[in-house]
């Protein structure tokens, strides 16, 4: 008891002397303990791994070592053209990414913001929602084909529809308020959208994006296990037909790793961007 009471005022120590520690009921870590504990759940998970796999609990066949995928690693990126793999992939995410989000910005602003436009679209949007995007993956391939398109559409279908109706939700919640406020001064309401609503939300959509971006590889590895030649979901399911498990580990770990790259970038791009929100 005595180590776990340690343990507990060692996490919750304060920031700095002078700054708060607790918000509405929310302990904060100090940057030095968050940064300590989030490295402490990944050197338990690899050390599992090396107990595991090292020590013969598991056989190789369902789970290769630590050395093992390391060498196949080696092997894919010297070898086998990984790297254009993983380029493939990201091109993938990129485009489809960035095309949803293009076009479910401003069509949610104004569904969240007009009953006109949320009258015509939220009912079809909601409805298209929740169609599992693997059920419309043969439709694809009959409408678009195998080519990148049809991989980039699945990408742009499993984002789109789910961001539109976060951003409506978004600029629908915005405090009155800050409204009434806007047209007393003389705004018009094409202007408090501008001045008013897009301020307001552009802190929680750029949140909606990050979490949205982590779907997209989702979707991507979807695309990809059917009529590719290239790709990480591509060299995952050729290595699965030929029980290469640590081909298929790094493939996995790949995907991780760049999802948390990209997840820290938007971390930090939120911060940079909209400082005033961290006040």
């Amino acid at each position: 008891m005595g180590i776990l009471h340690w343990l507990q005022r060692w996490l919750m120590a304060p920031r700095k002397a002078g700054k708060e520690t607790e918000s509405y009921g929310r302990r904060f870590l100090s940057q030095s303990s968050y940064l300590s504990l989030g490295s402490l759940s990944f050197i338990i998970l690899v050390s599992t791994w090396c107990l595991v796999t090292y020590g013969g609990l598991v056989q190789p066949y369902f789970l290769s070592s630590p050395t093992q995928v390391y060498e196949a690693a080696h092997n894919l990126l010297v070898m086998q053209n990984y790297a254009g793999d993983i380029a493939a992939s990201v091109i993938r995410i990129v485009v489809g990414f960035l095309a949803s989000a293009v076009l479910a910005i401003p069509l949610g602003i104004l569904i969240g913001r007009s009953q006109i436009f949320e009258a015509i679209f939220a009912p079809i949007t909601s409805f298209v929602r929740y169609l599992p995007v693997p059920a419309l993956l043969p439709f694809c391939i009959l409408w678009l084909g195998i080519g990148e398109v049809q991989k980039i559409s699945i990408v742009f279908v499993g984002v789109f529809f789910q961001l539109v109706l976060m951003i409506a939700d978004i600029s629908r919640n915005i405090p009155p308020e800050l409204l009434e406020i806007a047209y007393t001064l003389g705004t018009t309401p094409r202007m408090a959208i501008i001045r008013v609503v897009l301020p307001y939300s552009a802190p929680l959509i750029f949140d909606g994006l990050r979490i949205t971006l982590g779907w997209a590889w989702g979707w991507v590895m979807l695309a990809e296990l059917v009529g590719a030649s290239q790709g990480i979901g591509y060299m995952i399911l050729k290595s699965q037909r030929y029980l290469l498990n640590a081909n298929m580990i790094v493939g996995l770990l790949t995907v991780g790793l760049l999802g948390l790259a990209t997840d820290l970038l938007f971390a930090g791009l939120n911060r940079a961007l909209f400082r005033w929100r961290q006040t």
